[in-house]
């Protein structure tokens, strides 16, 4: 996942889970408040509880692809915490993970479906992708 979509600082996992809405399913909990940019965000927690730093790690992975994935249904303008609940994410079939975390999205009222091939960016509504 890109940089520019990811939450990094300590004070902005603080913001996300101090201000926002919080959807949770056996596997995983979302929590999501409006972003400060136009730009989706993300962050990902993983607690010692679901084991070693290897474990830890592989979980954290395999929600991070999952998100990935997922970001071009994601309306832009959200900052998300995605929090593993159970040590089962790292056995769990990668499907099974996309469509909890796309039901998670969907309760949170932030999916959209894709833009149809060929539409031009400025009709779906996000923001132009500046060139450097």
């Amino acid at each position: 996942m890109k940089r520019a979509h990811r939450l990094r600082r300590p004070d902005q996992f603080r913001r996300a889970r101090r201000e926002g809405r919080t959807f949770s399913t056996p596997l995983l909990l979302l929590t999501v408040v409006a972003g400060r940019r136009m730009r989706t965000r993300c962050g990902f927690v993983v607690g010692k509880q679901i084991g070693i730093a290897v474990r830890r790690n592989r979980a954290k992975r395999r929600i991070r692809e999952s998100v990935r994935l997922a970001l071009p249904h994601i309306a832009p303008g959200y900052d998300l915490v995605f929090l593993v609940r159970s040590a089962d994410v790292i056995n769990t079939p990668f499907a099974v993970i996309q469509e909890t975390v796309e039901g998670l999205l969907r309760r949170a009222q932030i999916w959209r479906s894709a833009p149809a091939p060929g539409t031009s960016v400025a009709s779906t509504g996000e923001p132009p992708i500046p060139s450097h």
